[in-house]
């Protein structure tokens, strides 16, 4: 079973290092576009060209990266497939059906058809491709939401789950916060990526004007994505865990023992032979204030639930957490201290931070792999949670020599797409922007 976890945690990880990119690209686009437009600034629209280029690189390699998970779903787990096939086929067939489609098709007239159909239908597209990408996002996250928080189900006459009512799938309470939570992470994602280039611009001296544009927007559509991702999203799905899955939030949160004016952990090492934190940082009390607003609330420890309920790997589930918000403070850090010099006209003459927002790129994308282990391994046992344990959603006839063949084969691949998808964003970014705008759109 470890290999096939290890498979698919591989295949999806590395997956979504393009979507992330894409929805929070497709962000830009618009903003780029609507802005040019309405303030007839080429500028502007100009950026909106480059970044296009890199947004349908992130589309096509998610595309080829997503495809071996559909069938991991069939070859790896195909017990979790009958079992549950019915509810979360749903979903995943109006994503591809619905979203991609729609994403897909007037991805090829935005790369395309401006000059063929003019820039109010060029507009239309950048638009609908924004609401293809993020309306993906929906029915996967949907898929997940019901996984972590199974609802509106039953069990039909094969012993197979079957959904009551849709509404309650579309809908799930779960979902609200992971969604947002999720999509604001992405627009962190692209908002780094962003000033990175700008930054890379300014301190190599090339295309200054829109080196000034993609900081600007970067720092500001950033320092807002990063507050909002830590709330109220991101407390939102963190009292939700609370709420719904405790064994989860005591891992993710270090706490062994049920106690009132419970601390929040700054920094610490997991002793699973203890059950305590070696060399613990904390704040007193404030874990049950942030959860329940009041200092002497009690919040459950691991003591309380049975051992076989506990997340399997308690401190990756502890670690990749603390990675998370250690990320996100960062992040917000730096964004309110790019803001603070871009407001006073000076950010130009920061050398230290320019070279911060040029090698800073690569920190979201590890935020949010950490954030999705957080999640999914947070919820072993379980791969539908409280239903169906992990172990018995494998496929039976794939051993585990068979899954670490295809494994490692995934892994050369990998590299391969890595290094092919790095060559080509390098390349577009060396071409930079087209240099015909004229300057006193700057």
């Amino acid at each position: 079973m470890e290999y096939h976890r290890l498979q698919f945690a591989l295949a999806a990880m590395f997956h979504y290092l393009f979507p992330q990119l894409t929805m929070g690209l497709s962000f830009f686009v618009v903003l780029f576009k609507t802005f040019g437009l309405l303030l007839k600034k080429e500028l502007l629209l100009e950026s909106s060209r480059f970044w296009v280029k890199f947004l349908a690189l992130s589309f096509i390699f998610g595309v080829v990266t997503g495809i071996p998970m559909e069938f991991l779903f069939g070859t790896n787990w195909s017990r979790f497939s009958q079992y549950c096939g019915s509810v979360i086929g749903q979903t995943l067939a109006m994503e591809g059906v619905f979203a991609f489609f729609l994403e897909s098709s007037f991805l090829g007239i935005l790369l395309f058809g401006e000059k063929r159909l003019g820039q109010k239908i060029h507009l239309l597209s950048a638009w609908l491709v924004f609401l293809g990408s993020w309306l993906s996002a929906y029915f996967i996250l949907t898929t997940n939401a019901w996984m972590q928080h199974p609802i509106g189900y039953r069990l039909n006459a094969n012993n197979n789950l079957e959904l009551i009512d849709i509404r309650n799938l579309l809908f799930n309470p779960w979902l609200f916060w992971q969604f947002f939570h999720n999509m604001v992470a992405a627009v962190v994602t692209s908002s780094f990526v962003v000033c990175s280039v700008g930054a890379f611009y300014k301190l190599s001296n090339q295309h200054i004007p829109f080196a000034a544009i993609f900081l600007k927007h970067g720092i500001v559509v950033g320092l807002l994505a990063t507050i909002f991702v830590i709330f109220p999203t991101g407390d939102g799905e963190s009292k939700q865990v609370f709420t719904y899955q405790p064994t989860k939030a005591a891992a993710m949160e270090g706490i062994f023992h049920t106690e009132k004016n419970a601390p929040l952990i700054i920094f610490g090492q997991p002793n699973l032979q203890t059950l305590t934190l070696d060399n613990p940082l904390y704040l007193p009390g404030m874990l049950s204030f942030l959860t329940y607003h009041r200092f002497a609330a009690e919040v459950k420890g691991l003591d309380h639930f049975d051992r076989n309920q506990w997340p399997d790997n308690i401190p990756l589930v502890y670690y990749a957490y603390h990675i998370m918000v250690g990320l996100g403070t960062y992040f917000v850090a730096l964004m309110t201290v790019a803001v603070c010099f871009l407001l006073a006209r000076n950010l130009d003459k920061q050398q230290w931070l320019l070279w911060l927002l040029f090698l800073s790129f690569p920190f979201p994308f590890i935020a949010n792999t950490a954030g999705w282990i957080t999640t999914e391994v947070g919820r072993q046992p379980w791969v539908i949670f409280g239903i169906l344990k992990t172990a018995d959603g494998t496929s039976q006839a794939v051993n585990a020599g068979n899954a670490l063949f295809t494994l490692l084969g995934f892994l050369g691949l990998y590299v391969c797409l890595g290094v092919l998808f790095l060559f080509l964003f390098i390349l577009e970014i060396s071409r930079g922007p087209q240099k015909n705008v004229h300057m006193e759109n700057v």
